[in-house]
């Protein structure tokens, strides 16, 4: 690590982005406590169908989700990091990045729902797939909202908004982003592998 980079590093301490975006973020955090709580209650009542239910999704679609998701985390940090460098233009490229990650997602979602639909897994299938759908879509409109905030951030960042010392609207981007992928990561292994 650099000298001039670790000059740039926040105070210890420092919370990255603004209360109004952790305020949101709590909020999605309460919204999926509830459908994780859905979740486990149903698994409690209907403990075949949650065993069963996995083998009957695209575990392929799951895991690649999983990897753009991943993916999008590891760009934004990224782009944070080349804004504190003052490289605007590579941050740019790491945010032109995020959103092919977010793109490839929302791809790969469509795909999965319509080989979900050719293989008849749906919602009325049972409560496994009830759930499965109400989490999966759910997350999708999280991620949809991510992308509108990171084209903000993309024209944010093109006109020069963002220096070394003044970045919070990206820092804000990055921490919803990140807890948007925790979520999924979530989601995931319940969904896709816990038989």
């Amino acid at each position: 690590m650099t000298s001039a980079y670790c000059n740039q590093l926040p105070p210890a301490g420092h919370i990255p982005g603004n209360r109004g975006m952790w305020a949101g973020i709590l909020c999605e955090m309460t919204e999926f406590a509830v459908l994780f709580t859905v979740y486990f209650t149903a698994r409690v009542f209907f403990p075949q169908e949650f065993r069963s239910g996995p083998g009957n999704l695209n575990l392929l679609a799951g895991t690649l989700n999983t990897l753009w998701m991943i993916s999008g985390s590891y760009f934004v940090v990224n782009a944070v990091i080349a804004i504190r460098q003052n490289r605007p233009v590579l941050s740019v490229r790491f945010l032109y990045l995020v959103l092919a990650s977010a793109v490839a997602y929302m791809v790969t979602k469509y795909l999965e729902f319509e080989w979900n639909v050719a293989h008849g897994v749906t919602a009325g299938n049972g409560a496994f797939f009830t759930v499965y759908y109400y989490l999966t879509l759910t997350h999708m409109v999280h991620v949809f909202w991510g992308m509108i905030g990171l084209g903000w951030i993309i024209f944010r960042t093109h006109d020069d908004a963002y220096s070394p010392t003044e970045h919070e609207g990206m820092e804000s981007f990055a921490s919803y982003w990140h807890a948007t992928d925790l979520v999924w990561l979530i989601i995931f292994p319940l969904l896709y592998l816990l038989r």
